[in-house]
């Protein structure tokens, strides 16, 4: 199998620009990737940094400024209504949010078959045939059949993630954005969340953008991560090489940041200081440049350009490629 056959998405120098007073939002600025069949992509990175931005320009929930993205062989960017409704089936989203994305006068029932109907995948008439088909994805999710008539509000946060991942799957897509998935839930249902969504990408051959800022949760359910920035990427590796050996300095300061649950061991928290740059307008040079201890006068003269420091692993930082530290 070739490379080619193995990417099912191909992001190429991806920006998404908003017009703001006083210039232009930068929220995600010249980002590309790729992400083979099958595997997870995690995305991490403060909030604010162009995470959620960044699934939804791909998605063309936001429509892109500029760049490429090629999903399974079709420039996702390039096609009309039509078409973009048909690939829809096969890119979904599973967002932040179960409750705020639920609509509460839909029952558990409804919401998953929404997306039949507006495929035409079913016609209204057949009851009997959505009826089966929504059993059938309720029990692949975990969801009791005894749930089909229910509100939102009448179940907790894990029930309506379910429903959330429940709507995502009813098409059978191949590829789903999963935009901070178990965010909102307590530590022990988020477990479950994440078991129920590797299990499925088991059986099912999903591939995964996974998108969040918790790093114990990123680093259990994906294969390669790549780490943002005020709306670039500063690095991407494979998971067990990011957390044994993170290469940029904001990398090394955000892992640095991960609760060690032994209170008798020292955390060795490397502590960020100094102002953040403005997205809006950022001009050129390294975005982390006011808070790095390792800055100097090269890395705000020029744009910061990712580069495989080893194998399988970018940085965008200047000095690290340069072997300096």
């Amino acid at each position: 199998m070739t490379d080619l056959d193995k990417e099912i998405l191909k992001v190429d120098h991806l920006k998404k620009y908003f017009s703001v007073p006083g210039g232009s939002l930068h929220a995600v600025d010249d980002i590309s990737f790729t992400i083979n069949k099958g595997e997870t992509l995690g995305v991490v990175g403060e909030s604010g940094c162009g995470k959620s931005t960044m699934g939804r320009a791909i998605l063309r929930l936001h429509e892109p400024t500029s760049g490429c993205v090629i999903f399974d062989g079709k420039d996702v960017l390039a096609l009309g209504k039509q078409d973009m409704k048909a690939i829809r089936r096969d890119m979904q989203i599973i967002f932040q949010d179960p409750f705020a994305s639920l609509n509460p006068r839909m029952t558990v029932s409804e919401a998953i078959a929404a997306p039949l109907l507006v495929q035409k995948l079913y016609v209204k008439n057949d009851k009997e045939g959505i009826r089966k088909r929504v059993k059938e994805i309720m029990e692949m999710v975990g969801l009791a059949n005894r749930l089909v008539n229910a509100y939102p509000h009448e179940l907790d946060g894990g029930r309506r993630q379910r429903i959330g991942i429940a709507r995502a799957l009813a098409l059978e897509p191949k590829f789903i954005v999963c935009d901070e998935p178990v965010s909102a839930l307590d530590v022990s249902i988020q477990a479950q969340i994440l078991n129920l969504m590797l299990d499925l990408q088991d059986q099912l051959g999903l591939t995964y953008m996974f998108i969040t800022h918790d790093l114990s949760v990123v680093k259990y359910i994906s294969n390669d991560i790549l780490v943002m920035y005020l709306g670039q990427m500063v690095e991407k590796a494979p998971a067990d090489k990011l957390f044994t050996k993170p290469l940029h300095p904001y990398t090394q300061a955000l892992l640095s940041a991960i609760p060690v649950p032994d209170p008798d061991q020292a955390m060795n928290r490397i502590s960020m200081k100094g102002e953040l740059t403005s997205p809006v307008n950022p001009g050129i040079g390294c975005r982390f440049a006011k808070r790095c201890p390792y800055a100097c006068p090269d890395c705000t003269a020029q744009d910061m350009v990712i580069k495989e420091a080893e194998e399988e692993h970018f940085v965008t930082c200047l000095r690290v490629q340069r072997g300096e530290i």
